[in-house]
């Protein structure tokens, strides 16, 4: 008899959860793309606001529907705040840094989160990291050298508002693992998303506002739209397949987004890129696969009497 992991039924949820993994992404990938088009005419705390605004609508009309909006109270939860101010900085950094940077270099060096996270739980959660694991944080953060090339003419402090934005979504990442699982996922999405709108509205007066155009207004909605959808899809793909299987297709987005830097900004990737990116994917998804089998360890020791 097929074990439930290898039945045909299994293998066509895994297949279908990649598809909804890749789609996913590149909804991402869309939304950047949209964001540092419009950053060309727009400042961020604009973006921010008014793709806030409507992220905010869409998320709270889907969290409605699911049954999933909470009293207003729960956003005061200590957790939920903390990780309000850590997207918040995230987004500051990121867009600040993408209006400036090639979209596939922005795109691969934030892949080094998964290898941050591990990083920073293992430093300040005092989580058990072997060996094998740290080789591969190393080998991930070279990669990001590879990218960023520290010692070359085209480097500029936005690289660095990169790094910083993975430092700042890991730190929302893991104060994501202290909230209460009674919060549901969406309502924490409504919250952070409103908070990310807000700051944006709070600093418009020191940004400035620039008139808005339709095509303006048109990229931000479907920005928006291509966050929310992004969001839906990733949440059903991690619900569908198996962890181990879907996880490293949300790299899938550097795909994405080296093909919408060709096409939409004629930017043509460097080699360094190319390489440095292939290093980060490779060790994060090295550290996937460490961390499932880990998972699986863990239970099988765990049912043992």
């Amino acid at each position: 008899m097929k074990s439930p992991a290898t039945s045909p039924s299994a293998a066509a949820n895994n297949i279908r959860a990649a598809a909804l993994m890749v789609a996913s992404q590149a909804a991402f990938a869309v939304n950047d793309a949209l964001v540092k088009l419009s950053s060309g005419s727009i400042e961020t705390a604009q973006i921010m606001a008014l793709r806030g605004v409507m992220t905010t609508t869409l998320l709270v009309a889907l969290a409605l529907w699911f049954g999933a909006l909470l009293p207003i109270r729960h956003a005061f939860h200590p957790a939920v705040m903390c990780r309000a101010l850590a997207d918040i900085a995230t987004t500051i950094a990121y867009i600040s840094a993408l209006r400036h940077m090639p979209l596939a270099n922005t795109t691969a060096i934030f892949q080094a989160l998964p290898l941050t996270i591990t990083l920073l739980a293992a430093i300040f959660l005092r989580e058990q990291v072997g060996w094998r694991r740290w080789c591969a944080i190393a080998t991930g953060f070279l990669g990001v050298l590879v990218i960023v090339r520290p010692d070359s003419e085209g480097f500029n402090i936005y690289a660095v508002w990169v790094v910083l934005s993975v430092l700042a979504a890991a730190v929302r990442d893991l104060v994501t693992r202290a909230m209460p699982s009674s919060i549901p996922s969406l309502h924490v999405a409504c919250i952070t998303a409103g908070a990310v709108c807000l700051t944006g509205f709070a600093w418009l007066p020191v940004a400035g506002w620039q008139p808005m155009t339709g095509s303006l207004w048109a990229m931000l909605a479907v920005a928006a739209v291509a966050v929310g959808v992004g969001y839906v899809l990733i949440v059903l793909a991690v619900r569908m397949g198996d962890m181990s299987f879907v996880a490293p297709f949300r790299y899938t987005v550097l795909l994405s987004a080296f093909v919408l830097g060709i096409v939409i900004f004629a930017e043509i990737p460097q080699p360094s890129a190319l390489l440095g990116s292939a290093i980060v994917v490779a060790s994060g998804a090295y550290m996937i696969r460490r961390e499932t089998r880990r998972g699986i360890k863990t239970a099988a020791e765990a049912e043992v009497p």
